[in-house]
């Protein structure tokens, strides 16, 4: 592991391509066809108050951490387009791009870089469809069932039809799911209906999807055989949205049911979970945008995502420590997220989220604060 003067090297390094890539990708904009962005993220991170599945206590710890990507789309015609994104991140996380400069508990990151999104797209009208590796298809109002990180590499079209003022999105995928960044394990069909209701001024969004997990024995860097086990898990979600005078406001929640039947051997070794552990909720509420200068963001999310009510290795991996190294387990947890933001121009804001997280089914908890730079470019 480098140095932290080695640290400050190569994140000084990274934060320089960056500002020099900025007004080389609006030159590149200029291109008809051809588009390029990106952006950065500065992170300070704070855990403290933290027990294992023991009830030993962990050291409380402060981290700076640091995320860059950049992104490449090129239109061959008014249908069929190319998409490419490269990011920093850890080879053995397939949840995370953030790469540690500086901690007070231990060594930095090595510099790392994945080339995570590469797809061909076709758009027309009412359909879209792309194959290769992407973003995942299925809309979503929070992270707790799929980090919006996890790029999966297969083929996924979505379809619009009108009923009325209503929209209908049908939208299906089959994909070859990842362990750590580059490495392959599984399989996952999934889809999904989403249904759009314009109530002016305001807005309702129901949607259903069921996702099977086929999983493969051999993952490298998932854990507690996650890459091992099969899941088919259903996603009930519902957003109302209206805005207040002028600021937008939304209430989410979210319900996850895994249909599978386990036996006490298909669980292990997840830490004292039970097979019946396969249910979990989620609640929202969020007002305001980041959208303009002087914008602000305001918002509440209360989880309570059992061991196995998705797959942990595809899980958000943003509210707690649990897990081992790059691997994080966000599953099997109760707790609360506030979270505050501010837009400083269009493209900077600065964003504060509050953690308070115990396990379902353990001692585990914890406590975490994280302050957020955002700038895209």
């Amino acid at each position: 592991m480098p140095s932290s003067r080695a640290s400050r090297t190569w994140s000084a390094a990274a934060l320089g391509l960056l500002l020099g890539c900025a007004p080389l990708a609006s030159a590149f904009t200029a291109a008809p066809n051809l588009t390029i962005n990106g952006d950065l993220r500065l992170r300070y991170e704070s855990d403290w108050d933290s027990h294992t599945t023991s009830g030993t206590l962990r050291p409380d710890r402060e981290r700076g951490r640091f995320r860059l990507r950049a992104t490449a789309a090129y239109k061959f015609s008014d249908t069929w387009s190319f998409g490419a994104r490269l990011r920093s991140g850890n080879h053995q996380s397939q949840q995370s791009p953030h790469l540690t400069f500086t901690a007070d508990d231990g060594p930095s990151d090595d510099l790392e870089f994945a080339l995570d999104r590469y797809f061909i797209q076709f758009k027309q009208a009412n359909v879209t469809a792309w194959a290769g590796r992407n973003s995942s298809p299925f809309w979503q109002q929070n992270e707790m069932f799929w980090d919006e990180d996890i790029t999966p590499t297969g083929a996924a079209a979505s379809f619009d039809t009108k009923h009325g003022e209503a929209t209908l999105t049908t939208t299906v995928g089959a994909f070859a799911l990842p362990d750590g960044v580059n490495r392959l394990n599984g399989q996952l069909f999934a889809g999904q209906l989403k249904y759009s209701l314009p109530l002016k001024p305001a807005q309702f969004i129901l949607a259903a999807g069921l996702h099977a997990f086929s999983g493969e024995s051999g993952a490298r860097y998932l854990i507690n055989r996650n890459g091992a086990r099969d899941y088919l898990v259903g996603v009930l979600s519902a957003q109302w949205s209206v805005p207040v005078q002028t600021v937008p406001f939304a209430l989410g929640v979210d319900l996850l049911k895994n249909f599978e039947d386990y036996s006490a051997a298909d669980v292990a070794p997840f830490p004292a979970a039970s097979a019946d552990e396969t249910s979990g909720y989620v609640l929202s509420a969020q007002l305001g945008q980041l959208k303009n200068p002087r914008d602000w963001f305001v918002g509440y999310y209360y989880a309570h995502i059992e061991a196995f009510a998705t797959n942990a290795a595809y899980a958000q991996d943003d509210w707690v420590r649990f897990g081992n190294g790059p691997q994080t387990e966000g599953t099997n947890i109760k707790g609360h997220e506030f979270r505050v933001a501010y837009a400083l121009t269009k493209n900077l804001n600065l964003m504060a989220r509050l953690f308070l997280v115990d396990a379902i089914t353990t001692v585990q908890d914890g406590k975490r604060f994280r302050l957020d730079l955002n700038w895209k470019w």
